[in-house]
């Protein structure tokens, strides 16, 4: 059924394989594309490059999945630091969607930090008794509908976690939707941040895979360790060719979707009965609450889809 609308929300347009092959074909064509291998290779050397640059980091490293990404970084800054925990929001990932493999794995200790339904602050942090070896802030949060912290207080945060030692890592797999909200580079969301991991799909269309940013030599662990856990893939090329070659035209288009959230709320003040989560848009993301039952939503959910071709996905119930 969502194949068979016109427009589906949330989330970029999805081309057919062929489509996307075939404009990946003209792209390489176009810049005498060559395979890397494990790596190696002037177009995935120069686009790690360029993310690090772009956010104010010396390196980066392409990685098949998040999940392998961002476990590992921690992993690495708990050892580097002589600490094995780890403090994050209740609403992360690592917590939430990757059935606990950090745990299983004896990775880090996690210790939740702040409420489940908004950012968590700077006395918030400082509530932890124990010793820290990294902190994770999660830039905008997905599972809260997209909030984040205001600049100003995750400055703090940034001075705090520098002046006791503590490796803080941003999950900025949303990262491109919010220099908008902050009116800021990417840089200076950045600057203070001891590494990062951006998607290469999500805002930005691509097959899949992520990229980890920080130090050279916290990056060079990073791909030892990547490379153990069979990350390391022969051809990563087509990863970066879907991400590369589109890369610069969706990161200029940021601050024009948020404008187009800002209207959606704009429309959602005719309607009292429906509630977005935040009050006010912080990204081109949005949570809705409705006023009736799961199955109910899913039922006009799907008359709209039959209806008006306009698909409306990912449909939960109310905590």
């Amino acid at each position: 059924m969502q194949q068979q609308c016109r427009i589906s929300l949330p989330g970029n347009k999805e081309y057919s394989p062929a489509d996307m092959f075939a404009r990946m074909a003209d792209w390489c064509q176009q810049h005498n594309i060559e395979h890397d291998r494990y790596g190696e290779g002037d177009l995935i050397q120069s686009f790690e490059k360029k993310v690090a640059t772009m956010l104010g980091f010396e390196a980066g490293l392409f990685v098949v999945t998040g999940t392998m990404t961002q476990p590992t970084a921690l992993q690495i800054a708990c050892e580097t630091k002589q600490c094995r925990n780890v403090a994050m929001h209740p609403s992360s990932h690592i917590h939430i969607h990757e059935n606990q493999g950090y745990q299983l794995q004896d990775r880090f200790c996690l210790l939740p930090v702040g409420k489940p339904y908004t950012p968590w602050s700077l006395s918030d942090l400082e509530k932890v008794q124990d010793k820290l070896g990294a902190v994770l802030y999660e830039l905008p949060m997905r599972e809260i509908g997209g909030q984040l912290p205001s600049f100003e207080e995750l400055d703090s945060i940034k001075y705090y976690c520098q002046q006791n030692d503590i490796h803080l890592h941003m999950d900025g797999a949303r990262l491109w939707e919010s220099a908008a909200y902050y009116g800021k580079d990417y840089s200076d969301i950045a600057k203070g941040f001891s590494s990062a991991y951006v998607s290469l799909y999500k805002g930005i269309g691509g097959l899949g895979g992520a990229l980890l940013l920080g130090e050279q030599s916290f990056i060079e662990k990073a791909a030892v360790w990547m490379h153990r856990q069979g990350g390391s893939v022969y051809h990563r090329t087509p990863y970066v060719v879907a991400a590369a070659m589109q890369f610069d035209e969706r990161i200029a288009v940021m601050p024009q979707l948020f404008e187009r959230t800002k209207q959606v709320y704009t429309l959602l003040d005719a309607f009292p009965n429906i509630t977005p989560n935040p009050k006010q848009p912080q990204a081109n993301m949005l949570h809705i609450h409705l006023p009736i039952s799961q199955d109910q939503a899913i039922s006009l959910r799907d008359r709209l889809a039959k209806e008006h071709s306009l698909w409306i996905a990912t449909l939960n119930k109310a905590c």
